[in-house]
């Protein structure tokens, strides 16, 4: 018999990771779902095919009724008192599997706090943007006991993502730092092109020009981000595609693994300043893409486009 899910936090990544698990992972009952703003479960619900999920009134009843439950959250506190609140109950034997970014330390005691109460854990943290998610084009990060991550697989390459990393029989935290440690690509990636594109108009280049070599040479990431930033779109958005927040949050941990590491990450620093200042400059609805609005201003450029 086919394992009952749930799926817990409804944020931008998570709502398209439900809608593929939905439409592509052969579930034999209706997915489970729970967010802690209602509103957010059912609005995503009235959008899934009819009878295809459910709504969980109360964590306790999501986990309750589940076999293998899912988490994505935006931060380490948010998925600790989630964790926390759901092993209160009886939970042994089920399987829970965290999709959230966070400190691989924190990762690391959610396995042993799961692991205390007879529970079993994977973490699966994944790499993409939403529309990935929405598209089933995440690469996922596989990291626990080899036996519980093929639990995971079946809903993994070819329902959630388009590749697995597996990292089978090593500590769950393991997947989480390379999380960590991938994002600074990405976040670097976001400096880098920031940097150019304003060398590029105040040079007269253009970046039109500047754009036609990115995406000739860098298809994909880097293409996506410089259109985004030709377009104004990293502040035109009501909600962000990578929150301004969450992306501080990650360097926050980069730079906190290579101080206990013994290194620097001195690119994660200057994009950690920029960071700070889209915040500063645009609130809640930052997003990483606005790096380039603060080295526009650094140069003497206003931060939105002219």
């Amino acid at each position: 018999m086919a394992p009952q899910l749930a799926w817990i936090g409804l944020g931008n990544m998570g709502r398209g990771m439900c809608k593929n698990l939905v439409e592509k992972g052969n579930l034999s009952e209706p997915l489970i779902i729970f967010n802690r703003t209602q509103q957010r479960a059912t609005d995503l619900q009235s959008k899934l095919p009819s009878g295809k999920s459910t709504v969980a009134p109360t964590l306790d009843e999501a986990v309750a009724n589940s076999d293998i439950i899912f988490t994505c959250l935006g931060d380490d506190a948010a998925i600790q008192d989630t964790i926390a609140t759901a092993i209160k109950g009886d939970v042994k034997g089920k399987l829970f599997v965290d999709c959230s970014t966070v400190h691989p330390d924190t990762t690391n005691m959610l396995a042993k706090s799961i692991g205390a109460q007879g529970a079993h854990f994977v973490a699966c943290p994944v790499f993409g943007a939403p529309a990935m998610a929405d598209n089933g084009q995440l690469v996922c990060v596989l990291a626990g006991p080899k036996s519980d991550v093929e639990k995971v697989k079946p809903y993994c390459r070819g329902v959630m993502g388009r590749a697995e990393i597996d990292f089978s029989d090593q500590p769950q935290g393991k997947a989480t730092l390379l999380k960590i440690i991938g994002n600074t690509f990405i976040l670097n990636m976001v400096e880098t092109l920031s940097e150019g594109h304003t060398l590029a108009e105040k040079s007269g280049l253009g970046g039109e020009n500047l754009h036609n070599f990115i995406e000739t040479m860098f298809p994909g990431p880097y293409t996506a981000y410089s259109g985004r930033m030709m377009a104004g779109d990293y502040y035109k958005r009501e909600e962000p595609l990578f929150n301004v927040n969450l992306a501080r949050k990650d360097a926050r941990h980069a730079l906190n693994l290579a101080k206990a590491a013994g290194t620097r990450m001195k690119d994660v620093e200057v994009a950690d300043e920029h960071l700070a200042a889209v915040q500063q400059h645009m609130g809640s609805k930052g997003d990483i893409a606005g790096i380039y609005g603060a080295v526009r201003q650094e140069s003497g450029l206003k931060f939105e486009l002219e």
